[in-house]
């Protein structure tokens, strides 16, 4: 399946898909779990591929970033990836949809078997070098362009956190409902809600980081979120940034609102303001 992606990516084929994680490795369950952001955000496919990761937490979202998925992949002529979790994919819930729906037409470059697209050709070969490698930086440009335009994140109480909690999908309701039990008790704490997971959205965290005491990255997988936090980090030549501390669970296992509430009382409690290499 991931060489139909590779495919896709080089071609430059507009496409939407949909993985909804459960639990693994192998043949595992059908519990939720987020451990497929590595093979989605760093593993689609042989080359330097790489595609928009869209990662919804509530059913509205799985069909509000499906459509958008739709508008980035034919804007970028480019396969877009929507991350959810067990949860999402089989829980039932109200939506609104839209009142309106767009004919969006063909593209010029389309091949649709008529004389406007004739000599449209759609392919992923490139058998000379010289000519793959300007394909690739081609490609590259494009990736620039996403990540410079395309970072999304959802925050809630940010503004003043002291703590800063980072979740995605099903694990982010937990998250937040941690963040509200935090506030109502007095501790500065806020969920910072990655919705782009490639690109990870590093510009509006950054923005967070002088004042916080540290960070709480809350997740389903062994440390998948919190590799693309500190990829994007180092990407950033921050000499510094708060300590990282971790909450995870896998196999289907989420973390649970109380296991967030105590993790950041714990670390509020030791009162030490660390800070680490982020390069």
């Amino acid at each position: 399946m991931l060489e139909g992606i590779s495919y896709m990516i080089g071609a430059e084929v507009p496409g939407v898909f949909v993985n909804i994680m459960r639990g693994g490795p192998g043949l595992g369950n059908i519990a939720p779990a987020q451990g497929d952001v590595k093979l989605a955000c760093r593993g689609l496919g042989h080359g330097d591929t790489q595609a928009i990761v869209l990662a919804p937490s509530t059913p509205q979202e799985m069909l509000d970033l499906t459509m958008e998925a739709f508008d980035l992949a034919f804007k970028y002529r480019n396969p877009v990836v929507v991350l959810g979790d067990g949860y999402l994919g089989q829980m039932t819930g109200r939506v609104v949809l839209p009142e309106t729906m767009i004919r969006p037409g063909l593209p010029s470059w389309a091949v649709h078997g008529d004389g406007a697209g004739r000599r449209n050709l759609i392919c992923s070969i490139d058998l000379s070098e010289v000519d793959l490698e300007n394909h690739n930086l081609h490609l590259n440009r494009k990736y620039a362009e996403i990540e410079e335009n395309e970072q999304r994140a959802d925050l809630f109480h940010c503004d003043d956190a002291d703590w800063i909690v980072i979740a995605c999908n099903t694990p982010a309701r937990m998250a937040k409902g941690a963040v509200q039990f935090l506030r109502e008790r007095g501790t500065k704490a806020g969920l910072f809600r990655p919705v782009t997971l490639w690109p990870f959205p590093i510009q509006a965290l950054e923005r967070l980081l002088a004042r916080a005491d540290g960070i709480l990255v809350v997740e389903a997988s062994n440390g998948q979120i919190e590799d693309e936090l500190r990829l994007a980090l180092s990407h950033r030549d921050r000499l510094w940034a708060p300590a990282i501390h971790s909450l995870r669970h896998s196999g289907g296992v989420l973390p649970q609102q109380r296991e967030i509430v105590k993790e950041i009382t714990q670390l509020e409690s030791s009162n030490e303001r660390r800070f680490l290499s982020a390069v």
